[in-house]
């Protein structure tokens, strides 16, 4: 007898791996008031309706961080796809190491410059900390 899953809607979310010309990656605190605060994450959001991932990424980093960069400078690296309680996510994970401007917390978020090795001593949200093995292997 198959047991049926609750259906959950699929949420698609972008990341970036923000690299500097040290090697290091740029991680954001989640701001107090929003799902999962307090932990670290990759910088990104939620692909809107008729955004291609990489346009997603531009305008999360202008608002987000008050950085540009162009749809070229994003590399495909891997992604993440885990279950929580209301929703699916599935999380492509993007480099970056071409921008221009200074990252900025303009979401009243705090943000760190991180050596990949040391990704994990951060507190990550669940489908973000996957994502550690493949920054270590290329950084």
């Amino acid at each position: 007898m198959r047991l049926e899953t609750p259906v959950r809607p699929i949420l698609l979310v972008v990341a970036c791996a923000l690299v500097d010309a040290d090697g290091r990656v740029l991680i954001a605190q989640r701001p107090e008031g929003k799902q999962l605060a307090g932990l670290w994450e990759f910088p990104g959001g939620k692909v809107e309706p008729g955004e291609t991932p990489e346009e997603t990424l531009v305008r999360e980093l202008r608002e987000e961080l008050g950085i540009e960069t162009q749809t070229a400078c994003l590399a495909p690296l891997t992604f993440a796809s885990h279950s929580y309680e209301k929703f699916h996510l599935l999380m492509p994970l993007y480099v970056c190491r071409k921008f221009t401007g200074i990252p900025q917390p303009l979401d009243a978020q705090a943000l760190k410059w991180v050596k990949p090795t040391k990704l994990r001593d951060y507190d990550m949200p669940p489908a973000d900390a996957p994502l550690i093995p493949f920054l270590i292997d290329l950084l």
